[in-house]
């Protein structure tokens, strides 16, 4: 499904929006497309690791010195 979006533009963002498409051989709304893809994937990633570390909460250089096997041991002892 396609939606239409109106966007009123400072005409000098209107003229960057034209310059960029012409650069990339593409399309405006291409742009647009590209640049809130970009945005929404930065957000998205900053929302998946604050909820991983409200999870699993470490301290900076908590694994420093730690090998994987002496991870499993005490995950292994903590259950």
């Amino acid at each position: 499904m396609t939606v239409r979006k109106n966007f009123l533009l400072d005409d000098e963002i209107a003229k960057h929006l034209e310059e960029i498409a012409k650069k990339e051989n593409c399309t405006q709304t291409d742009v647009i497309k590209t640049m809130i893809e970009e945005k929404y994937e930065k957000y998205s990633i900053q929302e998946k690791l604050e909820a991983f570390r409200s999870i699993v909460p470490m301290r900076a250089g908590s694994l420093l010195g730690k090998s994987i096997q002496s991870i499993k041991t005490e995950i292994g002892a903590n259950l």
